[in-house]
């Protein structure tokens, strides 16, 4: 299982991002992501499912800003990490004012993900980091050739998501990730 090996690689972190599921299906897949996280000693972070997150455990979690924004007060406190997708300024100050405790600003760089669309770049990602106090982790085409920069722009790190997914050795993808910030 893919997972089973970008946890063996030792991330900060793994976000279990599965829009496509009903919330049950996505409650058991959590559960099973997250004993496979924590054997590995790494944190499990939900994505827009936190009724899920608060049935299996789960402290951390992830969501995009509109969908966090609809959420009472009271249901957001309940996770130690909250985290928020921002595509400007505006957006990672009312993630901070909304409680979130870190944010992923992208997409930094051209992507598959996101064919077409323009990338917002490194200047975004700045202006991001000095706007808000908390954790920024850039996201979007990131990868050992351009993740000293994103680090240099101010984030805390970056997130990885079409690399792993494919990568036939997550570790050694960890390792170059981790020798381009060196």
């Amino acid at each position: 299982m893919q997972l089973e090996r970008i946890a063996a690689a030792r991330p900060a972190a793994v976000i279990l991002r599965e829009k496509d599921l009903a919330p049950m299906e996505y409650a058991g897949l959590l559960r099973e992501a997250m004993g496979i996280c924590r054997s590995h000693k790494v944190d499990c972070v939900a994505h827009s499912f936190p009724e899920a997150a608060k049935l299996t455990g789960c402290t951390a979690l992830h969501m995009p800003l509109r969908a966090l924004s609809a959420m009472p007060e009271g249901k957001r406190r309940v996770f130690r990490t909250l985290g928020a997708s921002c595509h400007s300024v505006e957006d990672a100050l009312l993630a901070r004012k909304l409680g979130c405790t870190c944010l992923t600003a992208g997409h930094i760089f051209a992507t598959a993900c996101k064919p077409g669309l323009e990338p917002r770049g490194l200047e975004f990602l700045r202006a991001v980091c000095a706007a808000v106090d908390v954790p920024v982790y850039a996201i979007g085409g990131i990868s050992p050739e351009n993740i000293a920069a994103v680090r240099e722009a101010g984030a805390a790190g970056a997130c990885v998501m079409s690399g792993f997914m494919a990568a036939e050795d997550p570790a050694a993808l960890m390792e170059r990730l981790r020798d381009g910030l060196r």
